[in-house]
């Protein structure tokens, strides 16, 4: 059955789009059989049909890069490959069709010669459409433009029986394989400026955050790193006209005191996650104002500081967890961190872990993510 299985997965995909599965085709330390690359919504809803029909378990991969995020798969037997679902269309107007293996990094290249751009900066390397919407990641941008859920003006679906659906809203996940999406378009700004400021604690992000939303600064992002050990920064980045965006940044930066910079250019933390696959990740949904809450409880539930990083006006950040500690501990300490955010309209969950441990931990849910 096996041969004939992977002969008619060629016969679907193509020759070469279809193989037996190697030894790093897993998804959250499942191994799965076979790895196929359908080239068109027509190929991925012959191959869902065959599954269905066959009972076998199918994940969708773009470049893997959130691949092992929230609760695993029961049954793995299939990965489907987004790589050959590359391109973008129609892209002259105010959106962009944009297929779901295609990387945002090209998107956003083509995009740039003619001087527009999508509202997205997902953190992970070599993210896909595809993958950023069906796990709605975001980055820094989402402070002004929010999540690219919100964003979607509709998405292209192949349900897990082969049927293809147009979704006009993406709002929690949908079972089944995007295909492709149209996706708001925009100018590039004229100008960019980060404003950045030294902060060693929860409370002085809050200080910040909370007088430079009330002066209405007009932002694109507000970020904050806050490592375990160390100084730590609280960044905005500031985007529009060269001369609004030139006095905005004097003005920021006169709020966060004598030891603020300005650059042309992001820190090097900006939009990238503080965890690597073999951590522990949290992601936090708080208030600014309540991060500092957070943060006591991550330290005496802990008993050290805990890196923390990411989009503190918007409401969303990771917090790593030190390594070595057992499953038990850390179901512990998220829930902790759930009854001190119940109370706040904030949640806590855990967004990635080693196989090992995640099979014994409450990972976060496909509709936790939005």
């Amino acid at each position: 059955m096996s041969g004939s299985l992977l002969s008619e997965l060629v016969e679907i995909c193509g020759p070469g789009a279809a193989r037996v599965a190697r030894g790093d085709d897993r998804v959250a330390g499942r191994h799965a059989d076979y790895v196929a690359a359908p080239a068109t919504s027509q190929a991925v809803s012959r191959l869902l049909r065959l599954a269905a029909e066959r009972g076998l378990g199918v994940r969708p991969r773009g470049s893997g890069s959130k691949i092992d995020w929230g609760t695993g798969p029961e049954r793995l037997d299939i990965i489907l490959d987004t790589v050959r679902l590359h391109g973008m269309w129609d892209h002259d107007g105010s959106a962009a069709i944009v297929a779901a293996g295609t990387p945002v990094d090209a998107v956003q290249a083509a995009l740039a010669r003619h001087g527009r751009r999508l509202a997205l900066d997902p953190p992970s390397p070599g993210a896909t459409i595809g993958g950023v919407l069906a796990v709605n990641e975001t980055g820094p941008l989402r402070h002004r433009f929010g999540s690219p859920a919100g964003q979607a003006v509709s998405v292209a679906l192949v349900d897990p029986l082969g049927e293809t659906v147009d979704l006009a809203e993406w709002e929690s996940p949908a079972a089944g394989v995007i295909t492709s999406a149209v996706l708001p378009v925009e100018e590039l700004p004229e100008a960019q400026r980060w404003v950045i400021g030294p902060v060693s604690t929860p409370t002085e992000v809050n200080d910040l955050a909370t007088r430079v939303v009330a002066q209405e600064f007009a932002l694109s992002a507000v970020e904050v790193d806050l490592p375990a050990v160390g100084a730590g920064s609280f960044a905005m980045l500031i985007e529009g006209a060269a001369g609004f965006v030139a006095a905005g940044a004097g003005r920021l930066a006169r709020e966060l005191g004598s030891q603020a910079m300005i650059r042309a250019e992001a820190p090097e933390w900006w939009g990238r996650y503080p965890f690597r696959s073999s951590d522990v990740a949290v992601r936090l949904r708080v208030r600014s104002r309540d991060l500092h809450a957070v943060g006591f409880v991550l330290r005496d539930a802990v008993g050290s500081a805990v890196s923390v990083r990411g989009s503190v006006g918007a409401g969303v950040v990771h917090a790593v967890l030190p390594r070595g500690l057992s499953a038990a501990r850390i179901s512990d300490i998220v829930a902790g961190l759930e009854q001190v955010l119940l109370a706040r309209r904030g949640q806590a969950m855990i967004v990635t872990a080693p196989p090992d441990l995640a099979e014994r931990i409450p990972m976060a849910r496909p509709e936790d993510l939005f």
